[in-house]
């Protein structure tokens, strides 16, 4: 292992290893693949998907997530499938090898799951119609308990069991300290690439469990720069204590919220000590969140278009009792953690501002509510700039945040105009095929568009305010393409789902080196 030598210090091999490391070997190290296959061993290719979540995986068709629960207790390695996937799915995907779905783009909800846990997937196979206990592909039948193999990283779904050759993350032979979950070779120059961006550019990853929390900081991440709290709520029992309170407003459920998020608090910031955890506040899709709820109390809330109706900043405002519940939750965890001689470092985050006015009245509500419990110091307090008049008046946001981080799913989405679970095959995809599009821009950012709005934002943004700290914390924190973009548009982080965290390391690096 290397020291902690200054960037300068690293001599001409060391930077050259670095700018020699390539990507693809990275992810051969992080996931698994499938055995070659050779002669009758080969499997004809079932359909092909998006390629939304690297890895490979065989097991069990399991359609639903009542299926998959059943056959995962039974001791069956399992693929879940389903048209998409939401936040009642989420039990049975931790239990699944792997996830297809016949709907749903890379920032879709199944795919940022997945990625986020390691879990190879394959979304929008369009080919794929999901029925209520198999699944078909023109005139095949595939039913629930038939072995098929998934390719998260080519796409492809094919019929039977195929052999896995396993990552070498987690082998015997790995070193220790940051990326410690890394074979000793790649960890060695991953730390020089760390030499290499130190005080210039940091990798973050984007985490919500203590567990999530443990395998960034194992793959070399600096801190938290997303912990998305709605996704702390994703089990049956305590999506109820969301829609109590989003139905209901004030009761006694509110209570119910606090405990439950200062007890998730305590854990991440346990595995997270000494290192920043930023902490967004509740970002509830209405559709996601209140399905499955009373549907006459549910019905003021439909909504035709959730995804630009009642959500982040937006629902907080509407009901305070949300935000104050968690910033309570929050600061009784760091008082927590102090007591137990713990060094928590915590940032709040408020999701998808589009004026000031949003900005300062949660601003103020989350300093009042914080400076009357027993925190502490009321720590930093920024934004996410994830719509286009956001990115149009970061001057005026810049003044009443301490950071800024750039939700790039949502600006991608909203720029273009593009569903991001919707657009991927239909789309998406011919256009790329036709030179319509460069690339997907939900998994490479678009420089031309929304790279434009981004760098206008922090024109503007550090003109009002020069200290600003501002990063990308969408799935294009993880591509190097886009971290490269960061680097150049003069950005301080990124934050990615923990397994794509060493990519970014090294992306972030090879950028600061050709800088």
């Amino acid at each position: 292992m290397s020291d902690s030598s200054a960037p300068s210090e690293l001599n001409n091999r060391q930077r050259q290893a670095v700018a020699d490391l390539g990507i693809d070997e990275l992810v051969e190290v992080l996931h698994p693949a499938f055995e070659p296959a050779s002669g009758s061993s080969e499997m004809a290719v079932l359909t092909t998907g998006l390629a939304a979540s690297p890895g490979a995986a065989s097991g069990l068709v399991a359609v639903g997530s009542e299926a998959a629960l059943d056959l995962a207790s039974a001791g069956s390695t399992v693929i879940l499938v389903a048209t998409e996937t939401t936040p009642a799915d989420v039990a049975a995907m931790g239990l699944s090898a792997g996830i297809l779905t016949a709907r749903g783009g890379l920032a879709s909800h199944a795919a940022v799951v997945a990625r986020g846990w390691g879990i190879p997937a394959v979304c929008d196979a369009r080919d794929v119609t999901v029925e209520a206990d198999c699944f078909t592909v023109g005139d095949r039948r595939i039913d629930n308990g038939t072995p098929i193999s998934i390719d998260g990283s080519t796409g492809e779904v094919a019929l039977g069991d195929r052999e896995i050759a396993a990552p070498a993350v987690g082998g015997a032979e790995v070193g220790s300290g940051p990326g410690s979950a890394l074979p000793t070779e790649i960890a060695e120059v991953l730390e020089w690439a760390d030499q290499v961006a130190a005080g210039r550019f940091a990798v973050l990853a984007n985490a919500d469990t203590a567990a999530d929390a443990a395998t960034a900081r194992a793959l070399g991440a600096q801190g938290i720069g997303l912990c998305r709290t709605e996704h702390m709520f994703l089990e049956p029992d305590r999506l109820e204590i969301v829609q109590h309170v989003v139905l209901r407003g004030h009761d006694e459920h509110v209570h119910d919220l606090a405990a439950a998020q200062q007890a998730d608090f305590q854990e991440l910031l346990a595995a997270m000590d000494g290192l920043p955890v930023t902490v967004r506040l509740l970002d509830a899709p209405m559709h996601e969140f209140l399905a499955g709820a009373v549907p006459d109390e549910a019905a003021q809330w439909h909504e035709h278009n959730p995804m630009l109706g009642v959500r982040g900043v937006r629902l907080g405002l509407l009901r305070p009792e949300l935000y104050a519940a968690q910033v309570e939750a929050l600061a009784a965890a760091v008082a927590d953690r102090r007591a137990a001689a713990g060094d928590p470092r915590v940032e709040i985050m408020v999701p998808l501002v589009s004026t000031a006015g949003e900005l300062t009245a949660a601003v103020r509500a989350v300093r009042s509510t914080w400076e009357n419990a027993d925190g502490g110091g009321v720590p930093p307090i920024g934004t996410m700039i994830e719509t286009p008049r956001a990115c149009l008046i970061a001057g005026e946001l810049a003044t009443g945040a301490e950071f800024a981080s750039f939700g790039t799913n949502d600006l991608t989405q909203m720029t273009f105009g593009f569903s991001r679970d919707d657009t991927a095959a239909q789309v998406i995809a011919p256009y790329v095929a036709d030179g319509l599009l460069d690339a997907d821009p939900f998994a490479s950012l678009d420089r031309t568009g929304v790279g434009e709005l981004v760098s206008s934002a922090m024109a503007r943004g550090r003109a009002a305010n020069p200290e600003l700290r501002a990063g990308i914390c969408g799935e294009h924190g993880g591509d190097p393409a886009s971290i490269e973009f960061a680097v150049q548009a003069g950005l301080n982080y990124v934050s990615c789902s923990p397994y794509r965290v060493p990519i970014a390391r090294l992306a972030a690096a090879q950028a600061l080196l050709t800088a």
